[in-house]
């Protein structure tokens, strides 16, 4: 489970969901890190499965610039769109949830955002969650 200073990975109780609770500014180390952890995950899911992945978001900021700037992290955002099935985030600060939203259009991602947690979980357990 990856733990750094503002991202703790956790076991949301759904298989299959990789789970991550953000408490402030990402910085790129952090990045670094879950892109390590997610290139890790992403090498171990066979070839025709894919994983669902969920932020949360306890924080009104979002990333320091240049947080993404780290290869780990670059791996990581391009093997994801071949191995995530669903990114969700949960109460995304200012418009971050509206953009994940809008890029998943345009990516073979279901990409969503939810006011809170609860709401996010909820829907990873329905029919739709699972067939995307």
């Amino acid at each position: 489970m990856l733990t750094t200073d503002t991202i703790t990975e956790f076991d949301p109780g759904i298989a299959n969901v990789h789970a991550f609770r953000i408490t402030g500014a990402v910085t790129r180390e952090d990045m670094a890190a879950m892109g390590e952890r997610m290139n890790t995950l992403f090498d171990a899911v066979p070839k025709d499965q894919k994983i669902d992945m969920l932020l949360v978001f306890e924080t009104e900021r979002s990333a320091e610039p240049g947080a993404n700037w780290s290869v780990d992290a670059m791996k990581a955002q391009a093997k994801a769109v071949t191995s995530v099935r669903n990114y969700v985030v949960a109460n995304a600060p200012g418009d971050a949830g509206s953009i994940v939203e809008t890029v998943g259009k345009a990516l073979p991602v279901e990409a969503k955002s939810f006011d809170t947690e609860e709401a996010a979980l909820a829907w990873l357990k329905t029919d739709e969650a699972k067939a995307a």
